[in-house]
């Protein structure tokens, strides 16, 4: 806290004419004074009008073109959005599903698809699934982004002028976020991180234009600011909650001020104390709480249908739920069922017939000359027993009643012919590294018997390859699964791009694919047909919806919300941790085409961030370096520089270090988008550290004229900005991932610990 300087021998508080040690001597603290934050006493006279306004106008049409420039590439799925993108479509089709993540920002998306008549058919399944081929308004959902990633420049911008910084200040703090690469890649895509920001950004905003009005509390103005702080904080917490961080660093200013206000000096009753407390209590914390829940009754309303989701809740919560178009027709599949088999991409039935493999194929290699199996595409494809498999089990005890689980290890008996499913170490017909499925009989099927074993493994896009090995129980048409051969590891798949010839009548071929991570290798079971009109699964009997308190739901959500992001610990290869972040040292694939040889790299703009964290390091260096030299009686800034070096700064560096540090207290998965606010807020505090290093600071002017020195702030914010756009532009390919590089390119761009594709 700034304190204020006093002559002893009272007077204007001029020096007698000695040297500065005898200056030193003349002056004290005043311990019983303190100021508090107030702008009017560190604010410089300003520029004119005109000249914030031309810089204003100039970073805002630099953020439209970074954030819009070639939003439609790629037309694929990338990263995450293979998450927001499906939450969107729940929203749509009203699908209870379940995320970590509050609702705000996907309801948003949600919104942005609703705006464009988007049904959510498309489910956003995986990484380079095509938008195009499958009618997806994806600019529309893009440009949601791109718009909050472009109004958050401009509203740094205001930030910084609101606080009293220059023009050049002011656009190097804009500059620095306008043209990182890690906050462009992230504010042009379909995920969270755009909405957070901006709320970030307009948190600081509100609160630097609320403290312009300390000064009239409890005025409209006051009010007005006041709880535009709270609503911006509670979009912070409802977006994503590291947006407690934003609490932290709005919390610890508003204690400060309170404590300021509760001293007996400042002249305030404590009744007009309470005043104060209650009305931050009411716009800062009550309000923003409501508004938080109203998210969430938004999600409930929306979501009142059966859905991925429904396996996370209660029973009871569940109860609440209408049953889907598919919940209504999916059947709880048992032993000794006989089921259809369906590839999700092909839309194919898995098929066998009495017609065997050529012993020679053209190419010259050799068969098992065994009983072909194969896929085909027909509308009667639930009538043919050719497309129809008993699942028999290989435990003992299981009979008619016992339900199939995921993980299970079963058999399938072709209902057709009679034989068993088996794939072995024979090369299939058109894919000579996969393996051949085939169809074996009697003595063979036992003697063969490990090599009829398959494990039904859970398909969970997008999520932890450890999670598909959960043991859920598997339904028809609701249930994803790789069908995975116990014997060899390999997945059983098909595909439709090149066809078997006329000795299988042209179907798809069948065959173990050693990738059993691909998309390509998803089955359900499509439908029972052998249900008797005893068996109650053939009855369908509509749900009774039943009713829950709001409040409950929502209770329930959020601990189950809170439990599974610390259960977030497992590894991931992009994974990072916080002291990689502020050197930007490594980053995120977030897209590659293998044809093209196109990619997207999530990394930060290593000039910004090497800069932030050198203004950082400058100022912990200055504050030391003014403590100690006042512990030696010597007072070599002005009290407005001090002011303005504690109470600005300091709050802007408290900002950042709320941001960060927390998460060294975390054991979940962290990754480098985590670092984004941070980065925001060091941002907005390299501009005014720039323009504090750049003024005549000194208690003595000795002659120098005191404010910002123009000529050394525009040198300095034109060096660094030049460098902060180099790197960006450098970068652009893998940034858009709309540009082929060759390896040697490729290569040049692998700084510090970056790991490019394609770049051999």
């Amino acid at each position: 806290m700034s304190q204020t300087l006093k002559k002893r021998s009272g007077g204007n508080g001029s020096s007698s004419g000695k040297k500065s040690s005898t200056y030193s001597s003349n002056i004290e603290f005043d311990d019983d004074k303190k100021d508090e934050f107030d702008l009017d006493s560190i604010v410089a006279e300003k520029e004119p009008e005109y000249k914030y306004l031309a810089a204003l106008t100039l970073v805002t049409l630099l953020a439209i073109y970074t954030r819009f420039t070639k939003l439609a590439t790629p037309s694929k799925v990338v990263f995450d959005e293979v998450h927001f993108g499906k939450f969107a479509s729940y929203y749509l089709e009203g699908t209870y599903f379940f995320d970590l993540h509050p609702p705000f920002a996907k309801l948003l998306i949600a919104f942005a698809g609703w705006l464009m008549g988007y049904n959510g058919k498309f489910k956003f399944d995986a990484i380079g699934d095509s938008y195009i081929e499958n009618s997806v308004p994806y600019i529309a959902y893009r440009a949601l982004s791109a718009i909050q990633g472009t109004v958050t420049v401009p509203i740094m911008f205001l930030t910084m002028k609101t606080l009293g910084f220059s023009v050049a200040a002011c656009l190097f703090s804009s500059i620095i976020v306008c043209f990182d690469n890690a906050q462009v890649t992230d504010s042009r895509l379909i995920l969270l991180d755009a909405t957070l920001i901006l709320s970030v950004a307009l948190t600081m905003y509100s609160y630097a234009k609320f403290s312009t009005f300390r000064k009239q509390p409890f005025s409209n103005n006051w009010w007005t600011w006041l709880l535009a702080t709270g609503v911006s904080l509670s979009c912070v917490i409802s977006t994503k909650y590291v947006g407690v961080f934003t609490y932290l660093t709005i919390g610890i200013a508003v204690v400060h001020e309170l404590w300021i206000l509760l001293d007996y000096k400042k002249g305030l009753t404590l009744q007009q104390f309470a005043k104060h407390f209650f009305a931050r209590l009411w716009a800062l914390i009550i309000v923003p709480f409501c508004i938080y829940l109203y998210w969430f009754y938004l999600h409930f309303a929306i979501l009142n249908k059966s859905g991925p989701g429904d396996n996370f809740m209660s029973s009871e919560f569940q109860e609440t739920l209408l049953e889907s178009p598919m919940a209504a027709h999916s059947k709880q599949v048992k032993y000794f069922d006989q089921i259809v088999i369906k590839h999700k991409d092909t839309k194919g039935f898995l098929h066998s017939h009495k017609h065997d493999y050529p012993l020679r194929y053209e190419d010259g290699r050799v068969s098992s000359n065994g009983q072909q199996v194969t896929c085909v595409v027909q509308d009667n494809g639930l009538q043919d027993p050719n497309n129809q498999w008993e699942i028999i089990p290989t435990v003992e005890n299981a009979n008619k009643n016992t339900k199939v689980y995921t993980n299970d290890i079963v058999r399938f008996r072709h209902v057709g012919t009679g034989g068993y499913l088996l794939t072995h170490d024979v090369a299939s017909p058109l894919k000579a590294t996969n393996e051949e499925f085939t169809v074996v009989y009697d003595d063979a099927a036992e003697t063969r018997y490990n090599e009829t074993l398959f494990r039904l493994r859970l398909n969970v896009p997008g999520s932890n390859p450890k999670k598909g090995k959960q043991r859920k129980e598997i339904k028809t048409l609701a249930t994803e699964l790789k069908i995975l051969h116990v014997d060899t590891m390999v997945a059983m798949w098909t595909h439709n791009d090149e066809l078997l010839p006329e000795w299988a009548f042209k179907q798809q071929e069948v065959s173990g694919n050693k990738k059993i991570q691909e998309k390509e290798n998803i089955w359900s079971f499509e439908a029972i047909t052998n249900l008797h009109s005893a068996d109650p699964r053939a009855h369908y009997v509509p749900k009774e919806v039943k009713t829950l308190p709001f409040l409950k739901k929502w209770w329930e959500l959020q601990l189950l919300m809170f439990h599974h992001n610390n259960q977030l610990s497992s590894e991931h290869p992009f994974a990072t941790q916080p002291n990689e972040w502020p050197l930007a040292l490594s980053g995120v694939s977030f897209y590659n085409d293998n044809v093209e040889k196109k990619q997207i790299f999530f990394v930060g703009n290593i000039f910004g961030f090497w800069f932030e964290v050198c203004f950082l390091s400058i100022y912990v260096g200055l504050v030391l370096a003014d403590q100690i030299t006042r512990r030696r009686n010597y007072y070599i800034l002005s009290q407005k520089a001090r002011s303005r070096l504690y109470n600005t700064l300091g709050f802007l560096f408290i900002g950042w270090a709320a941001h960060y540090f927390p998460f060294y207290l975390m054991n979940r998965q962290k990754f480098l988008h985590h670092y984004l606010p941070a980065h925001l807020v060091a941002a907005l505090f390299s501009g005014g550290l720039v323009e504090f290093v750049c003024s005549n600071n000194s208690a003595r002017p000795n002659g120098k004229p005191p404010g910002v020195n123009k000529i050394k702030i525009i040198a300095v914010v034109s060096i660094c900005s030049t460098a902060i756009v180099w790197f960006f532009f450098y970068f652009r390919p893998i940034t858009y991932g709309d540009t082929y590089l060759t390896p040697e390119q490729i290569q040049a761009r692998q700084w510090l610990d970056i790991k490019l594709h394609y770049g051999k």
